[in-house]
């Protein structure tokens, strides 16, 4: 038996295939442009997606009996709002997760609605990534389009559309919209009737591991069923086992993230950290950094003109680590967790005649490291005792970059036999739909296994505490000169 496992990403779509037992036995990509209309904005065309699917869908099963594919989980980018007209027509692009045109839409929820009703009907506050505050921006800018709207749906539930035909989504995806009530799982029709939108709009709700349907016969998939699948990040903790009460999995990816599963909803006092539904069922709590590997990528490759990352690292030796003089701020893109703040930008602090290139480039990672441990400093507050985590993620890769990390944090870090995302929980999921395993729990016991660890040194552990705790004071005394300059 063989499960499809896709991965729709920011930049390309990425399909696993899989036997039964989770070894991966092909794999096919399709890369697709990003659009900038404006600075700030970020949007897609869903038609790129839709044409990179198909054709890597036809890649991965050349040559194979297709009637052997049973199952099929889709798993992708947050919180894109993708719209239809009553023809099933795509109104607009896609406008993106990491878009960040809604800041007066944002304003008006959090202090005219108001963060505390926000939380009550909710479980969260509003973020500009989210999908709210996106269609407040569509109904206020483009009237036209607006009106046209017969369906609203997320970027992975569009790709199941159209190999279904069935308007769906799973919780945790849904959970990012800020439409959802999180704790009773269900829409919240107050924030469908802020938004001036209707519930049938709104694609019907399953959980990550139920079965929407069946693969429509042009496929040619004759048994392949379609489950509902998930975010990206809830899938990515499928894949790495990150299920059960007080479970972490940290992702060093484009964005990263902080993921911590929980038996129970909860929500810290001011909503820093987001509270989600979990693909397990259950729920989670997440803290997303709008960039994390892509600042290493971008002032090793846009600024120093340098695509090898590890030979930029190569110099940076122990004595170097908790040591450096130079902080970084990583908000390139503005922040989410914990700060939510569209205005901040990221900084160098500590410039000096005797600045090297390689103390930049450490404080490059020092500095992505630091602003993950904020959302940790947030999780403490429910009283979690987050010992270990799965790291993943392109940044992963880096061993140096793992040891920083694991310093900061002072928790030991697990490295994944085979990393394959948010893909492989797509599978797992599938897996899970279509009856090979009767949970998620079971399957991801079966299937994921730890290939090294990262223990702390407690002597790097004093000098990163050090560090950490100047760190926090930049973007306090920076909070007001950004928004002053922007």
């Amino acid at each position: 038996m063989f499960y499809i496992g896709i991965d729709l990403g920011t930049s390309s779509v990425k399909l696993l295939l899989s036997d039964e037992k989770g070894n991966i036995l092909k794999t096919a990509s399709r890369e697709y442009p990003l659009i900038f209309p404006r600075e700030g904005w970020s949007e897609q065309d869903p038609a790129e997606w839709w044409r990179g699917t198909k054709a890597a869908l036809r890649e991965i099963t050349e040559n194979i009996d297709t009637a052997l594919i049973k199952g099929i989980g889709v798993a992708g980018q947050m919180h894109g709002l993708v719209i239809l007209d009553e023809n099933d027509e795509v109104i607009r692009p896609a406008i993106l997760w990491n878009d960040g045109r809604t800041e007066k839409e944002v304003e008006y929820l959090n202090n005219i609605i108001g963060k505390e009703k926000l939380s009550q009907y909710t479980g969260n506050i509003a973020f500009a990534g989210f999908t709210a505050p996106k269609i407040l921006w569509l109904k206020e800018n483009e009237p036209e389009n607006f009106r046209k709207i017969k369906k609203i749906m997320l970027p992975k539930d569009y790709i199941n559309y159209l190999l279904t035909g069935v308007h769906a989504c799973d919780y945790s995806d849904a959970s990012g919209m800020l439409l959802l009530d999180v704790k009773r799982r269900c829409w919240s029709k107050e924030m469908l009737s802020i938004c001036s939108i209707s519930e049938g709009m709104m694609p019907c709700l399953f959980e990550s591991s139920e079965v929407i349907g069946e693969v429509k016969k042009e496929f040619r998939l004759p048994f392949a069923k379609v489950v509902a699948g998930a975010g990206d990040n809830a899938a990515a903790a499928i894949g790495t086992g990150t299920v059960g009460n007080g479970r972490c999995n940290i992702s060093l990816g484009t964005s990263g993230t902080v993921f911590i599963s929980s038996d129970s909803f909860s929500v810290d006092e001011v909503n820093s950290l987001h509270s989600f539904c979990h693909a397990d069922g259950k729920y989670h709590l997440m803290g997303c950094m709008l960039s994390a590997a892509s600042c290493n990528k971008w002032f090793s490759e846009d600024i120093l003109k340098e695509n090898d990352f590890g030979l930029l690292q190569k110099d940076i030796n122990d004595e170097n680590l908790g040591n450096n003089s130079i902080y970084f701020l990583p908000y390139l893109m503005g922040e989410r967790s914990p700060i939510n703040d569209t205005d901040a930008r990221g900084v160098f602090l500590g410039l000096s005649l005797d600045t090297k290139r390689e103390d930049m480039v450490l404080a490059v990672l020092e500095g992505v490291s630091f602003a993950i441990r904020d959302s940790f400093e947030v999780a403490k507050g429910f009283g979690l005792d987050i010992t270990e985590s799965c790291l993943v993620g392109g940044g992963a890769k880096s061993p140096l970059w793992r040891k920083i990390l694991a310093n900061v944090l002072g928790i030991k870090l697990n490295i994944l036999k085979t990393e394959q995302g948010p893909g492989m929980g797509a599978v797992i999921l599938a897996m899970v739909g279509t009856g090979l395993y009767p949970s998620v729990n079971e399957a991801v016991s079966e299937l994921t296994e730890i290939a090294e660890f990262i223990i702390p040194d407690s002597k790097l552990t004093a000098l990163y505490e050090d560090r950490y705790n100047k760190y926090r004071q930049i973007y306090p005394a920076l909070k007001g000169v950004f928004k002053n300059i922007k």
